[in-house]
């Protein structure tokens, strides 16, 4: 094996600096502290929601790749990290949005350390800090958990998907995983504070999306997203948008 050395990507970079950096490196403390954290989220999402998982075959055993889902709780983030296993688990980055999970040190220590997600800053991100986490996904073998729709939703539809996802994969080979989470705004609504136990969560995941010939521009970006987006509206219990079906193509019963 040929050692390709480099020096670490958040090198130089003050505590708290690093802490907000795409290019931020986990270190063996870090990484003691996410592995535990993930066990943690496991016990309790089993023993409190019932946690299942449908499609797991589908996960690819290691990165590069992207799981997209629908999102309605803070649960969902922790939902998917908690079906990673191996290396995938421990180079998984949950995209978050940066005004509120990094607003201040104690949640950005947490939100690097525990969840070790990546700052999106809804309004401010610019072109060079999706060419980083792009560059990042592929070179460093990295999987990314993202929710294309930008943010929770407060009744349970799905919004459209953004283009960023599609910045992130257009031209490559690298996999975007369609998930879909069941239960999960039910367990924990935007309007509580705190999750509710006793609620069952079910994650599907389908089969991987590759965009290869994809154009790498704001028509291959849109395009991107618009399948994914399909892919995951595809794997609801009852389709979103359009006509609803239940599981093996039947209608839903009418109500009484």
């Amino acid at each position: 094996m040929d050692w390709n050395l480099r020096p670490a990507r958040d090198l130089g970079l003050t505590p708290a600096d690093r802490l907000r950096s795409l290019g931020r490196e986990p270190g063996l403390v870090g990484l003691a502290v996410n592995t535990a954290w993930r066990r943690a989220v496991r016990a309790y999402l089993r023993t409190a929601h019932s946690f299942r998982i449908e499609g797991q075959d589908n996960l690819p055993r290691s990165g590069p790749f992207v799981m997209v889902a629908n999102h309605a709780s803070h649960l969902d983030a922790l939902a998917l990290s908690a079906a990673l296993r191996g290396p995938a688990a421990r180079r998984a980055h949950a995209l978050a949005a940066g005004d509120l999970f990094f607003a201040n040190s104690a949640r950005a220590a947490l939100s690097a350390y525990a969840i070790n997600a990546l700052p999106v800053w809804r309004g401010r991100s610019r072109r060079g800090d999706l060419d980083t986490m792009r560059a990042r996904l592929a070179e460093d073998s990295l999987a990314y958990i993202l929710f294309p729709e930008g943010t929770r939703s407060r009744t349970g539809e799905m919004a459209p998907f953004q283009p960023g996802l599609g910045m992130l994969v257009a031209g490559t080979d690298i996999p975007v995983v369609p998930c879909w989470l069941e239960g999960a705004r039910e367990a924990w609504p935007a309007q509580s504070r705190l999750p509710r136990p006793g609620s069952p969560l079910t994650l599907t995941i389908g089969s991987p999306l590759h965009f290869p010939e994809t154009r790498n521009d704001r028509t291959g970006w849109e395009a991107v997203s618009s399948q994914a987006e399909a892919a995951v509206r595809g794997l609801a219990p009852f389709r979103q948008g359009g006509a609803q079906t239940a599981p093996g193509g039947q209608k839903p019963p009418e109500p009484a």
